[in-house]
């Protein structure tokens, strides 16, 4: 694939992963990107992962034929992105290393050696000449690891962008990037929002054209959309006007509550309702809707003196990404000592700029009048404001 006329994709897709980073579950596989510039120096961006090697060396030798490349920058040392440094580095002895001092630091424990006599440390504001393409190297720290570093080329007016607008799913499938770039985002950069906000405005000053991230598509269209997405997720804005629901039910009593809750809220004019069974349905779509919509309902019953396990997991994935800025309401279910509403709020206290609605719904056993009238009283609620 070219990217430019001197810049060339030479990463590889995956279709053998069922499960990226050990959780997220990856229908559509996943996109390892590694880039080529061509110039008088030749420089090749990040690695794949370990059990591409073999693949994406062909893909560099197809991509300079004969030649043989300068350097390797390395962005990111995640192994997804950095397995295959020292196989790149036997195959090419000339090659220098391109990368943040600590970067550097991480081959060392991954590899047994940070390459002492074929480096370059670079930090924010160092330059590399390759020829007409000149980069400039700007730190991201903590997006999403603190080696990280992002790559522009001024001439062509192209921002290597780490892991930054990455997206789950391989090139070779044809989907709708906002929805896996967001459940992507959420699970494995969320919690640094701050940190891409100062990403982001770093970039605000650069002429950007194309953004090669080292997973998902390259953008070259409407980018201002993608970068307005991206603000929005990081300083936790709300992207969509409607409620998320997240429950768990053992016998079925707390789900008639929240389809009867989603019912109403429909008939109260609510513009999107969406509904996630945390016991069976992808957990990391439920923190994506949670950060998502503006209003989040937690519905779940008193289990063991606490709340039902998945509804724990799932609030403590809310708590670990910084939820925030957001309306919450709490259905809780108990046949004798109905307190989950208490656990939940405890929860999510350290969380900043919460609402918490004025009606919670409260079940015992099962809905009776007064707690099927709760949840009508809910939704008028959640739908005026």
């Amino acid at each position: 694939m070219n990217i430019t006329g001197d810049i060339k994709y030479v990463g590889v897709n995956d279709h053998e992963i069922d499960l990226f980073e050990g959780q997220y579950t990856v229908p559509n596989g996943m996109a390892y990107n590694s880039y080529v510039i061509l110039d008088d120096k030749i420089a090749v961006l990040d690695s794949v992962d370990a059990r591409f090697g073999d693949e994406w060396l062909g893909h560099i030798r197809g991509a300079i034929g004969k030649k043989l490349p300068d350097y390797l920058i390395v962005q990111h040392m995640e192994p997804d992105h950095s397995a295959n440094i020292l196989s790149f580095m036997t195959t090419y002895p000339k090659a220098v290393i391109v990368s943040s001092k600590h970067a550097f630091v991480m081959m060392s424990q991954y590899f047994g050696t940070d390459f002492p006599e074929r480096r370059i440390i670079v930090k924010e504001g160092d330059t590399l000449s390759l020829g007409k393409h000149v980069l400039s190297f700007i730190a991201a720290p903590l997006v999403h690891w603190p080696e990280v570093m992002v790559t522009y080329d001024a001439t062509d007016k192209v921002l290597f962008s780490a892991d930054a607008f990455g997206k789950f799913g391989a090139l070779d499938i044809d989907e709708d990037w906002a929805c896996e770039a967001r459940r992507y985002y959420f699970g494995i950069v969320g919690k640094f929002g701050v940190q891409v906000q100062n990403l982001l405005k770093k970039a605000a000053a650069l002429d950007i054209k194309t953004i090669c991230p080292l997973h998902g598509p390259v953008l070259t269209k409407n980018l201002e959309y993608h970068l307005n997405l991206y603000n929005t997720w990081s300083s936790y804005g709300v992207e969509s006007e409607g409620v998320a629901i997240a429950y768990t039910s053992i016998y079925g009593h707390t789900k008639k509550a929240v389809e009867l809750l989603a019912e109403k809220l429909k008939e109260n004019g609510c513009p999107k309702v969406a509904v996630t069974d945390l016991a069976r349905d992808d957990m990391a779509e439920a923190v994506e809707d949670a950060f998502r919509y503006g209003k989040l309902v937690l519905a779940t019953t008193t289990y063991n003196g606490d709340i039902f396990p998945f509804m724990r997991t799932f609030i403590e994935h809310l708590v670990e990404h910084n939820y925030k800025n957001r309306t919450v309401a709490f259905i809780e279910n108990g046949s004798w000592a109905p307190w989950a509403t208490k656990v939940m709020k405890g929860m999510l206290e350290g969380c900043k700029n919460l609402a918490f609605a004025e009606n919670t719904v409260r079940i015992l056993s099962a809905l009776n009048g007064e707690s099927t009238a709760q949840v009508e009283n809910l939704a008028k609620e959640l739908c005026q404001n």
